[in-house]
């Protein structure tokens, strides 16, 4: 190899080649391109690898993020939006002044009436804002002083592609950059040995909505932004293990001889993406002996499996991903997304909707519950919610026992906790029957601007010029929601 990289040197321009034998400047500009803060005092395994166009814009409240994405849209009608006056008019027709005339589906856009219908499970109030929370939720509702309530979603999209998308990207439609990849271009990563941006998927019970790689693709942004997926299989990262022959001595000079031969491709042809290149080499044989340690579960006490339930115990539910999640945001992993399918109950809803719950109550709660009492919930922004939510009346025939509700993008809930969001507090408001908001409406991009604002990110500075337009995640909208700020 090396007098094949000899040759290749001396077939080159003579000035270039000399100039990269000079006093080994080439390897130190590699070096530092690999590590950034390779010659600086203090350097730890805790700092960034990637480029970094730019600091916070201010002192950031977070330094990470937990996105417990449901992916399906659960209904806020059984969980954090109490409307006990839909009970009073089960079965009475939506009055059109509720309505206004809005936007349906194709599920029911031709059903000859639309009868309300009230949620199957009681509620009851928790904490300090005395909160209205679903029974199908206690966990949730013994942190309810840990998290704010928002119950004042709203988004453009009513499909679940372009829904889901927009909350990820900014945008309905795809090949924009992920909220992942944004903040780790904007901030990059706390540790070296780690993507800044990873994803995790689970599968519930009920019905489900596809996930895809899009959602948290790169977009135009350099591909060492793009989040990297985790699976519950033997390789949680596909591709990452040498191939039998090849040992660890082996695989390190083959990359450092790739490498060289990398950088001497872009002095030729100046593509900024060879040097991602070799930054990807370099992180997925850094993540071979890290990803191992962070995957494994043996050294968590009794009490944190018991915290996180026994699902926790198997690989790929979405308690197993709640703790993972835990861990790879302690290593200093930027953003971890998780998606949980499952939640889209078109019809059977008070079945579905009872596994979906349990699957993800405990866990969800044992998340938060576990970063406090580590002293990390201050730092970690952790965010449950879907891309929609779903109708006060019934999809398809109601019955006594069973019924459907389809999306409904005018209203529905998330909570946040930690990263410097107000604990114990419920914002916004609904109609009595839960078809509209009445108080302080939060768009989606509203909410994307406040989650870069706790990371020290201004929304309207966080850009990328491509095919001569400025793009940002909030597009040309959105405003940081500053009454859920602590």
């Amino acid at each position: 190899m090396e007098k094949e990289l000899l040759e290749y040197g001396l077939n080159r321009n003579r000035r270039r080649f000399l100039s990269r034998l000079s006093l080994g400047l080439g390897t130190v500009a590699l070096g530092s391109l690999l590590i950034p803060d390779l010659f600086s005092p203090g350097r730890s395994g805790r700092e960034s690898y990637a480029r970094r166009p730019s600091l916070p814009d201010f002192a950031p409240k977070a330094k990470r993020v937990i996105y417990l994405f449901q992916n399906g849209a659960p209904s806020q009608l059984e969980s954090f939006d109490y409307k006990p006056i839909l009970r009073a008019m089960q079965g009475q027709d939506l009055p059109e002044s509720i309505r206004g005339g809005q936007r349906l589906t194709g599920f029911t856009a031709n059903q000859a009436s639309l009868p309300l219908v009230g949620s199957f499970v009681d509620f009851r109030q928790y904490g300090a804002a005395r909160a209205w929370i679903s029974d199908l939720f206690p966990k949730t509702a013994s942190i309810v002083d840990d998290i704010c309530i928002i119950k004042s979603m709203h988004t453009e999209a009513i499909n679940h592609d372009p829904a889901l998308t927009f909350f990820q990207t900014g945008a309905q439609q795809g090949n924009r950059p992920s909220m992942g990849s944004w903040l780790s271009y904007g901030l990059g990563s706390e540790n070296q040995n780690l993507p800044a941006f990873t994803v995790l998927i689970s599968r519930g019970k009920g019905n489900s909505q596809g996930v895809y790689s899009k959602l948290w693709s790169n977009g135009f942004l350099d591909s060492i932004h793009q989040g990297v997926q985790f699976s519950s299989g033997e390789d949680p990262v596909l591709y990452l293990k040498d191939p039998e022959g090849l040992n660890r001595r082996d695989r390190r000079d083959m990359l450092d001889q790739l490498a060289q031969l990398n950088q001497w491709s872009y002095e030729e042809n100046q593509d900024p993406e060879i040097h991602t290149k070799i930054q990807q080499y370099e992180m997925a044989y850094r993540m071979q002996t890290t990803v191992p340690e962070v995957l494994d579960l043996s050294k968590e006490p009794q009490s944190i499996l018991e915290l996180y339930g026994e699902d926790c115990k198997i690989p790929g539910t979405f308690a197993a991903n709640c703790l993972l999640a835990r861990k790879l945001s302690e290593e200093g992993v930027r953003f971890v997304q998780l998606y949980h399918q499952g939640w889209d109950q078109h019809a059977n809803l008070p079945k579905e909707f009872t596994g979906q719950a349990k699957d993800v109550d405990q866990a969800s709660a044992a998340l938060v519950t576990d970063l406090k009492q580590r002293g990390l919930l201050d730092e970690t922004l952790v965010i449950w919610g879907g891309e929609f939510g779903r109708t006060n009346f019934s999809q398809g025939v109601l019955t006594k026992d069973n019924f459907g509700r389809d999306h409904h993008p005018r209203c529905f809930s998330i909570w946040m906790a930690g990263g410097g969001i107000k604990p114990g507090i419920v914002y916004g408001e609904t109609d009595e029957l839960g078809y509209n908001i009445v108080k302080d409406p939060v768009h989606v991009h509203d909410f994307q601007a406040t989650v870069l604002h706790q990371l020290g990110l201004d929304h309207e500075k966080l850009v990328y010029k491509h095919l001569g337009r400025r793009f940002r995640l909030t597009d040309v909208a959105g405003k940081v929601v500053k009454d859920i700020i602590a």
